[in-house]
Formats: structure tokens, sequence, C-alpha cells
């Protein structure tokens, strides 16, 4: 019953009544009138998709980021439609923690047992136990960086972002974890080539959902070239999308990634005079400004837990 339900929530029953207005009428919850009572429930194959046992594949996860968006850069978005102007990420702070929550939650359980192990059939993961350079870019809170130092101490680890509360958090967490071989930098990626110190001194860069954000990809990509040694290698993970609006209109999270697109990554991606690539630039347009900035060969990998994204792994000649 509605009571129970509010009751086992710890929730206001009206207000749990009306929320089940919303999932009925949405075919999410079933409701059943027995004896003139009603009952409510979520069907086992919602739950599989709905729920923390979804795993990588739990939407409910995934679908909090349209009201955060919406909270963080309404009136900026809806300014931006007729002045074509973008949105500085820092308007964003609610919603890069709820991200920074999100990848912890996938790092923690993917990055070193799996996608590493899976990098170039496992040789990358021989050579960071050896002791490599690494950098990763538009690094967030840290995690994937401080995740790799600790399982690799021979190797060392750069995070770079350009959102300076990002950047603090993951100093803190690196004191906490006492971690030496690990340091973060606030900067903008597509500036990293101007630093003599950092071209040229990396052995492997990876960019988890970063590239599609950032104002001037183009030269994030080409600083990406820049700091890599010869025979260095980037791993690139970005949205598993066409560059063609109507190849997408099949894909199946069409319209909620062109939602969040609108709302962040396109904004974003728009300030200080920037692209504004937007998070479906797509498979065909990732391939070939990666081309573009210097690396030959891309080979387009499926994540097999990870039905978002596509792994962009190549070399530097």
């Amino acid at each position: 019953t509605c009571a129970e339900i509010a009751d086992a929530a710890g929730c206001a029953e009206r207000y749990v009544r009306e929320w089940l207005g919303v999932m009925v009428c949405g075919g999410i919850v079933t409701l059943t009138e027995p004896d003139g009572a009603e009952l409510f429930e979520l069907p086992r194959e919602h739950g599989d998709v709905l729920c923390r046992r979804a795993g990588p594949g739990d939407l409910g996860v995934y679908t909090q980021e349209i009201p955060l968006l919406t909270r963080c850069a309404w009136d900026e978005v809806l300014n931006g439609m007729r002045s074509g102007e973008g949105v500085a990420a820092d308007r964003y702070p609610v919603f890069h923690e709820f991200m920074g929550q999100l990848a912890d939650a996938k790092h923690r359980r993917t990055l070193v047992p799996e996608f590493l192990p899976s990098v170039d059939n496992g040789r990358m993961v021989e050579r960071l136990n050896t002791g490599i350079r690494v950098l990763d870019l538009g690094c967030g809170r840290g995690l994937a960086a401080l995740l790799m130092a600790q399982s690799f101490p021979a190797s060392s680890f750069v995070g770079v972002d350009i959102v300076a509360a990002s950047i603090a958090r993951a100093r803190a967490e690196a004191a906490r974890l006492k971690l030496t071989n690990v340091e973060f930098l606030e900067r903008d990626a597509a500036a990293l080539a101007d630093d003599p110190t950092l071209c040229g001194s990396f052995d492997y860069i990876t960019a988890f959902d970063a590239i599609h954000d950032q104002a001037r990809p183009r030269q994030a990509l080409a600083s990406v070239h820049a700091l890599l040694k010869p025979g260095g290698a980037l791993s690139m993970i970005d949205i598993a999308a066409d560059s063609s609006l109507a190849a997408n209109q099949s894909h199946p999270m069409g319209a909620f990634l062109y939602t969040v697109s609108l709302l962040h990554c396109m904004p974003v991606g728009l300030h200080d005079g920037g692209a504004g690539l937007g998070m479906l630039w797509g498979r065909e347009k990732a391939v070939e400004m990666l081309r573009e900035a210097g690396f030959a060969d891309v080979d387009v990998q499926k994540i097999p837990y990870d039905a978002f994204n596509l792994h962009f792994f190549c070399y530097k000649d």
C-alpha cells in the first residue's frame, strides 16, 4: 500500500501518493485494486534497470542528472538559447558533486580490475607495474589517478582539471592517503602543450568522458599528442554514438543524452567562445579529430560493462 511504501522509505505519505501517480501513469509501477484497496508493485524486470542491483546499468542513477542540471543552470541555458553564449563550468557545483559520486562508483568497481587489464591486451598493466608516467585529463576529483597510484606504486601519475574545487578535493584525498606518486594540476587542457616541462613526458594518457566538454577540444587533443612520448598511448573514453543526428534517432538513450548535452556539455563547451562540441559528437567526429591531432591509427573498442561509452585507443608514432 502507499502507507507501507511511505513508512519503509521514511517519507511523507501524501507526497509518496502523488509520486506513485507519476510512476503508475509512466508505466514504471503497476497498480491493482483487489477488494477496492490500492496496491502498488515495482515489476522485477523494471527493478533490474532501476535499482542498485543493476550495477553499471542502473538508469535510476543516470536520470538524476536532469533535475540536477535544471537546478544548476536553467536560467543560463535559457539565456544561451537566445544569445548563443556558453555557461561556465563553475555554475554546476551540485552536478560536479553528483558526477564525482558516479565516477567513484564506476571507477572503484571497474578501473583496476577490468578496464586497465583490457588495455592493449594486458600490456599496459605490465608497463604500469614496471613503472611509467601517466596523465589523467579532466580528472575531476582525481579518483582514477588516485586508484591507479595506489595500485601501481612503481608508476607516477598526474591529474589535470580546470575546476579549482575539484583539484582541491583531489589534493586533499592524496594527502589523506599519503600517496607520493600522484600530483594534481589546475590547468586548461587546451594549453598543456605550452608547458615545456610536460611535453613529451608521459607514457600513457587517459581521458574519461572529458574531451566532449572541452571548450577547445582540438587543442586539447593536440596537447595530448604533444605530451606523449614517442610510442606513448592514449585511452579516450567517450560516448558511444554517431556523429549524425539521423543515425542517433535509433539510439536507445538518444533523447536522454541530448538533454544532458543541452543542459551541460554543449553550453560548457561554448563558454568563452568555445566550440560547443556536445556530448553526442560521435564516433566519426572523434576519430577524425584524433587523426587531426596526429594519431594515425585509432582503434575503437566497445566496453563490455559500459554501454554508454567507447574506448578510443591509439599510440603516438
